[in-house]
């Protein structure tokens, strides 16, 4: 299994190069940031930071989406970073919750992911691709073996789909093991209905992780309310799956879609923050499910069974008060015992 780390890019983005390098030097493979340019500073300028600083670090946003930036802009920017350090980014793309909605738009539609990801991805790789209306670029300065995966965020029936028959890799955010288990076959076998082989579509789970010294109720506690967060964060998410497919619907799980009944409002002004007022409605239960607590051998138990159902990848969301501890923890011990 592959591993990577999740960073919001506050200032200084310092502090972000040095985790991203502390994280490789315990084996993370992955080096993930949020992308919303309101709240947070410029992720593709940090990339080439953090590139510079590392020898075998993949770099890419969870996630990018089609609506702030031109495709041909994001296409050009991912790969002059390949161009310069050797095919190591990814596109994690999706509907652009935070970066839309704080700039007052609303998230893009699948349609306009679907067509983003076919651009991107092609203008990656140095071939030709149609930006609409008949206009057919392409990147003359790309050389051969350019690459650059596309890997899809998706919860709902349709995106799940979509991510199967089109994207590289699926992100799901979230770390239930039943949810996972269905997610990552609805999946899989839309890829294979669409004539694909499975194993080709990676998956990666993100997911908040905070290890503890052990399983005391108050260690349990204090880790809760600090991923407590997450819990808010994939509400969003699972609100706009709400309205769209009705409670109770059969199209959507669940055991995905129950706790937000209490949810009263969001402010994006704390998103992925420990802090973070709006998500007192997310139970412990959620928090135990949806992320990954406890001592280390709690978080070797879940990756393992996670790894079971076929996720080829988790990314730690570090964002709590224990950034260093958590790197720390994964790159002495839970790595190497999950890796053997």
């Amino acid at each position: 299994m592959d591993f990577g780390l999740v960073l919001q890019t506050d200032p200084p983005a310092s502090r972000v190069i040095s985790l991203m390098k502390r994280a490789e030097r315990g084996g993370f493979r992955y080096g993930w940031t949020f992308d919303s340019a309101v709240l947070w500073q410029e992720p593709f300028v940090i990339y080439s930071q953090i590139l510079a600083n590392t020898q075998k670090l993949t770099v890419g946003p969870m996630v990018t989406n089609p609506g702030t930036r031109t495709w041909e802009v994001t296409a050009s920017t991912f790969a002059t970073l390949n161009d310069m350090f050797g095919n190591r980014t990814v596109c994690g793309i999706g509907r652009g919750d935070s970066a839309m909605r704080v700039a007052g738009r609303k998230p893009n539609t699948l349609a306009r992911i679907s067509e983003a990801m076919k651009v991107i991805r092609a203008l990656g790789r140095g071939e030709s691709a149609d930006l609409g209306g008949g206009t057919v670029v392409r990147f003359p300065w790309i050389r051969p073996g350019a690459e650059l995966p596309v890997w899809m965020a998706a919860y709902g029936p349709k995106a799940l789909k979509m991510a199967g028959e089109e994207a590289d890799g699926f992100i799901l955010q979230l770390s239930d093991l039943y949810l996972t288990e269905y997610m990552v076959k609805a999946v899989k076998d839309a890829a294979v209905a669409a004539g694909r082989d499975p194993s080709e579509v990676t998956v990666c789970v993100a997911a908040p992780a905070y290890v503890t010294e052990d399983d005391s109720p108050e260690a349990l506690a204090h880790a809760r309310d600090q991923c407590r967060w997450f819990g808010g964060m994939v509400g969003n998410h699972v609100a706009d799956l709400v309205a769209r497919y009705g409670e109770h619907s059969g199209q959507v799980p669940d055991e995905l879609t129950d706790y937000i009944k209490s949810r009263a409002g969001y402010d994006y002004s704390h998103h992925g923050r420990a802090d973070n007022p709006d998500t007192a409605f997310v139970p412990d239960e959620i928090v135990d499910r949806f992320c990954v607590i406890g001592p280390a051998a709690k978080h070797i138990e879940k990756l393992n069974a996670l790894r079971d159902l076929g996720v080829d990848q988790f990314a730690v969301y570090d964002m709590h008060d224990a950034q260093e501890a958590t790197i720390d923890a994964y790159g002495t011990t839970v790595i190497p015992a999950v890796n053997g």
